[in-house]
């Protein structure tokens, strides 16, 4: 009786612990700000009904897991090297690296026709230009040869307000341009301040981050001055009274709390300086788009 109940357990076990790989290639957390990016975005440029929110977030989750899940594929070599990635899925052998390829090629596929036959076409092909720039031209073509890879990859990460737009409007904007060049200019020195935190990791892999082949210092400096872009970036529609006192407020507060954490991660070399400012980078995109959506109802 024993024995039977232990065969009956172990495939359930090992389906559980296979949907679970499977769901770490798409990397959920990496998605959860792409997707409420995505939402705050669709309401900045109207009011969609929540059936066509929940198709494109569909759609856009699907794409981004697929891209992440390519990338555990292809850096499966330097994930093994490094103590922080050694245990995914490919590196730690609890999958065959192929099926990671597979499962983010069909990812990708669904995502397209998701979306183009439920959204539209242009929201979709803006989808498919996020995960090719995120595996070509980030993954398999500049993170192993520049240090200047997360600001130019960066863009793949920067398409979400774009699928968003269009997928309410059916086109583009400069409306919608600027919201891509937010991101776009948030990414590096979000970036970076991690890539202080995991400069040996890099180092160990040979992975040419900006801490590894410019130094700390000059890290610091460029999140300084990317930093400033982005504040100065963010003022541009307070200043031209495109929006009203609730974004102003908030691109006052959230601007001057990244600017400070930048500053002060300038004059320190403490760990927790950059862990600070990595994690508040991530709640300043996330609430300077919700702040967006909160003027746009006023």
């Amino acid at each position: 009786m024993e024995a039977a109940t232990a065969v009956a357990v172990v495939p359930v076990r090992n389906v559980r612990t296979v949907a679970r790989d499977l769901i770490t290639l798409t990397k959920p957390k990496v998605q959860s700000l792409l997707l409420f990016t995505t939402i705050t975005t669709m309401y900045v440029a109207g009011d969609p009904p929540l059936a066509l929110v929940a198709l494109t977030c569909l759609g856009g989750a699907l794409s981004a897991g697929g891209a992440g899940a390519i990338n555990h594929y292809v850096d499966r070599d330097i994930d093994a090297v490094m103590s922080r990635t050694s245990t995914r899925p490919i590196p730690s052998g609890r999958l065959p690296a192929p099926v990671a390829l597979w499962f983010g090629i069909g990812l990708g596929v669904a995502s397209v026709l998701l979306l183009g036959l439920a959204v539209n076409w242009l929201a979709a092909g803006l989808s498919l230009c996020g995960l090719l720039g995120y595996v070509f031209v980030y993954t398999l073509w500049l993170k192993r040869r520049t240090p200047q890879n997360i600001v130019i990859g960066g863009a793949a990460g920067a398409m979400p307000p774009l699928v968003a737009w269009a997928a309410t409007t059916g086109g583009l904007s400069w409306w919608a341009v600027y919201l891509f060049a937010i991101v776009f200019y948030w990414t590096p020195p979000h970036f970076w301040a991690l890539s202080l935190l995991m400069k040996n990791e890099y180092a160990k892999a040979s992975i040419p981050m900006m801490p590894v082949v410019r130094g700390e210092d000059e890290t610091r400096r460029q999140i300084v001055l990317y930093t400033g872009l982005l504040v100065m970036l963010t003022m541009l529609p307070a200043c031209g009274q495109l929006f009203g006192t609730a974004y102003l407020v908030a691109v006052c507060v959230l601007g001057g709390g990244f600017a400070w954490l930048a500053l002060r991660l300038y004059r320190s070399k403490e760990r927790r300086a950059a862990l600070r400012l990595y994690l508040f980078s991530l709640a300043y995109l996330a609430l300077l788009f919700a702040a967006m959506v909160v003027d746009t109802r006023l």
